[in-house]
């Protein structure tokens, strides 16, 4: 982000959910459409500006593109989202990348590295996968 502006707590679930759908470096017009659409009507971003989105996504490129970026993501979301939100974190994640229908082994490599990150217990994990299986599933 910038000096001015640290992460805040929205910033950081919408820096994970870019992060995951940018894992594959294919960011889907689907995985973007579910995001947006969370930003849009759930109450944890009801007073967030979405004009923040681009700038978020752009720090999580540039992070992308750094040797550890990937650790410093990991810090700048931790320190910046309150514990209570891991799980939220790790769901909007897994419906990002399960919103498209497919996922690669890359994006499914980056959830389980958002789940360690936020010490996400396995068995809310798999409780939390399964509801994004079953809210994506294609006729």
């Amino acid at each position: 982000m910038s000096d001015t502006a640290p992460m805040s707590a929205q910033d950081a679930l919408v820096a994970v959910m870019v992060a995951c759908s940018a894992s594959d470096q294919n960011m889907r017009t689907a995985e973007l459409v579910a995001i947006q659409r969370m930003v849009n009507h759930m109450p944890i971003f009801a007073a967030y500006d979405t004009d923040r989105i681009r700038r978020v996504s752009q720090t999580i490129f540039d992070l992308f593109e750094e040797e550890d970026g990937l650790d410093a993501l990991f810090g700048l979301i931790r320190e910046a989202l309150p514990e209570r939100l891991y799980e939220t974190a790790y769901a909007l994640a897994c419906d990002v990348v399960t919103s498209d229908g497919r996922h690669s082994q890359v994006e499914l490599r980056m959830l389980e590295e958002v789940r360690e990150e936020l010490h996400i217990d396995r068995l809310h994990a798999a409780a939390i996968e399964w509801g994004a299986r079953v809210r994506h599933m294609q006729p």
